[in-house]
């Protein structure tokens, strides 16, 4: 029976100022270690969208969705899927966010989302009727704390970055408490961050909402440093 990975959790060079890879060298990448699918959720805050502040918001936003554009386009006609995904850090929180199911349209529509905070953000999904969800990511990382969880839908309960510690453990024990939807993503951010997270499913979802109804029914399981992990 096949099995597809999804990388959850990744940022282009061109979208996020800590990421040292371009995004089509990105997709090269994880086409070769073996995924068919990748969430590009490059940093969606004040410190991308400032620098540009002498332009319109429809330009912004275009050099936020460069990343994300160049990743589609290196992805072609393969079977390899793209998704746009964004990681916000809303200004008065210390907290990042991993967003599901939102779409350009969606972005270019509610401009500076990063101005709301997380309640307000929840609020205007939902008064869109936008099938978006909200995955904390890595909570217990330094000067970070889990959110309320009337919130969220979910927490990234295993992040592969090494550079960080991200106390995967304290993430995995709260969500199985709390019971929260779990999810897995490598962060990646530069060449040894490659597949060392994502989730593992019997079904590879074709468009952003076949993700999304994935997610919501955990039928998947996680990958942990670059291995199969039964939840």
């Amino acid at each position: 029976m096949n099995r597809y990975k999804i990388e959850l959790h990744a940022h282009s060079s061109e979208s996020s100022r800590c990421g040292s890879v371009e995004a089509a060298e990105l997709v090269e990448k994880y086409i070769n270690a073996g995924y068919s699918a990748l969430v590009l959720t490059d940093h969606y805050y004040a410190r991308f969208f400032d620098k540009f502040s002498d332009l319109s918001w429809e330009k912004k936003l275009e050099k936020y969705l460069e990343g994300y554009k160049n990743a589609k386009e290196a992805a072609g006609d393969s079977e390899f899927k793209v998704f746009l995904g964004i990681e916000i850090k809303f200004s008065n929180d210390p907290n990042e966010y991993l967003i599901y199911g939102l779409n350009e349209e969606f972005l270019l529509k509610y401009p500076n989302l990063h101005h709301l905070n997380l309640e307000k953000f929840k609020n205007l999904a939902e008064t869109d009727e936008a099938e978006i969800l909200i995955f904390q990511a890595h909570p217990y990382r330094q000067g970070m704390a889990p959110a309320d969880i009337r919130l969220i839908d979910g927490l990234e309960v295993y992040n592969g970055n090494p550079r960080h510690n991200s106390n995967n453990d304290k993430a995995l024990n709260y969500a199985k408490k709390n019971n929260l939807k779990m999810i897995s993503g490598s962060d990646f951010h530069e060449y040894e961050d490659l597949a060392r997270g994502g989730i593992v499913s019997k079904e590879l979802p074709l468009k952003i909402n076949e993700l999304c109804n994935l997610l919501k029914t955990g039928n998947y399981n996680l990958i942990k440093a670059g291995k199969l992990n039964l939840k």
